[in-house]
């Protein structure tokens, strides 16, 4: 994983939550990761890591805070740790 995209997941663990990710790089950082990534119907990104599937709105501007709160849950329950998996 290289270090932009190890910022990328950083920032979506960061307090206070950030609000300003670019989607875009939160999709290579989930396939980097392992994730599988495809698009459902509706608007809807399905990710799938770890035995854990989770339909994401497909948007086009940067993440709300609620947005990477729900990303930052799906990875806590894939057992996605930054710190200890992909450290600064």
């Amino acid at each position: 994983m290289n270090h932009k995209h190890r910022a990328v997941l950083h920032s979506l663990f960061a307090h206070p939550i950030s609000s300003n990710i670019d989607p875009k790089l939160v999709r290579s950082v989930l396939e980097e990761i392992g994730a599988e990534v495809s698009h459902g119907g509706h608007g809807q990104l399905m990710v799938k890591l770890n035995g854990h599937t989770h339909g994401f709105h497909d948007t086009h501007h940067s993440l709300s805070k609620d947005e990477v709160s729900s990303v930052r849950k799906f990875l806590e329950s894939a057992g996605v740790d930054p710190a200890r998996d992909y450290p600064l």
